[in-house]
């Protein structure tokens, strides 16, 4: 360590900029300056700029760039560490000042798609229900397609949704990922049947989601069934996952169901999963909201606490 370096820890109390702490907290999770940028709604080269003079104030480098991506050093570790702890922190000061006329009252409205199964989604609401009762939330299912919309035109809080293109307006998060694989139903043909291989699908029937066209939200599938050759004719479809759920289970024909969803099906003889064994893709579930709407008390809450829960 050099003696400048030594000389000037004893001042950081005094001149250390805390938003640069904040910032690079940030830059730690993302590992993008990009997504660091988006995050704050910032420039990339303000965030550069403000690893610059954050690392001159330490004077240590705190990540070390390997082509397009980045990794924290031994220091940047340890200081992402503290700007962690500072953070909650400071969470836990502004909750022992709320005084009691401050409880957080408002309502939350929740778009989501059917069937997401979630424990740590389960735990959250469970969770902030407990600590803010008086925040009241109203959950509606929907469309893929619709929640977007609706988050577009601003007449609901926050989405859970697949969403394939980007929305300039909307900030998007993972938040759950699905590996999707082909079965039938315990009325169809092949249900039952071992040793089975992707050809002897090539001419089945299938029971599919309106979103699942080329282009659509749910389109990899599609893709996968085309490179492979299936020949087999779209015999029903719905938007819900739980209606192509029950066509399939019903013997109308093939379909393609998220395999930690219908787990429970499968156990109980509904269902029979069909090749490939990996399964045919993963589609994302993300957490969806508008960042140019002027969100409630309650709402900015909500989507924070949730954002934090899914980066533990």
């Amino acid at each position: 360590m050099s003696e400048t370096r030594r000389d000037i820890h004893p001042l950081l109390n005094d001149r250390l900029d805390w938003n640069l702490l904040r910032t690079f907290r940030v830059i730690g999770q993302e590992l993008s300056i990009s997504r660091a940028a988006a995050r704050l709604h910032l420039t990339q080269p303000a965030i550069s700029q403000a690893l610059k003079r954050l690392e001159e104030q330490l004077d240590c480098q705190l990540i070390v760039r390997r082509g397009p991506r980045f990794v924290l050093t031994e220091a940047g570790e340890q200081i992402f560490a503290i700007a962690g702890e500072m953070y909650g922190q400071v969470s836990q000061m502004s909750n022992a000042l709320q005084k009691p006329g401050d409880e957080v009252i408002g309502k939350v409205r929740l778009l989501m798609i059917s069937r997401i199964n979630s424990d740590t989604f389960d735990d959250f609401l469970a969770g902030f229900h407990r600590e803010h009762p008086r925040v009241d939330l109203e959950v509606e299912v929907m469309r893929s397609s619709d929640i977007v919309a609706a988050l577009l035109e601003k007449t609901a809080t926050l989405g859970l949704s697949l969403n394939r293109r980007p929305q300039p307006r909307l900030e998007q998060h993972l938040f759950l990922r699905q590996r999707y694989a082909f079965f039938c139903g315990r009325h169809h043909p092949l249900f039952g049947r071992t040793g089975l291989a992707e050809g002897d699908l090539q001419s089945e029937n299938f029971v599919s989601f309106t979103s699942d066209q080329i282009g659509g939200m749910l389109s990899p599938l599609t893709i996968f069934r085309d490179q492979q050759g299936f020949s087999g004719r779209i015999v029903a479809s719905s938007s819900s996952l739980e209606e192509v759920r029950r066509l399939v289970i019903a013997g109308f024909g093939l379909g393609c169901l998220p395999i930690h969803v219908v787990a429970e099906d499968v156990k109980n003889g509904l269902l029979w999963r069909l090749p490939p064994d990996e399964g045919i893709a993963d589609v994302d579930i993300h957490l969806l909201w508008n960042r140019e709407q002027k969100m409630s008390r309650a709402e900015s809450m909500f989507i924070d606490s949730l954002r934090g829960r899914l980066a533990e």
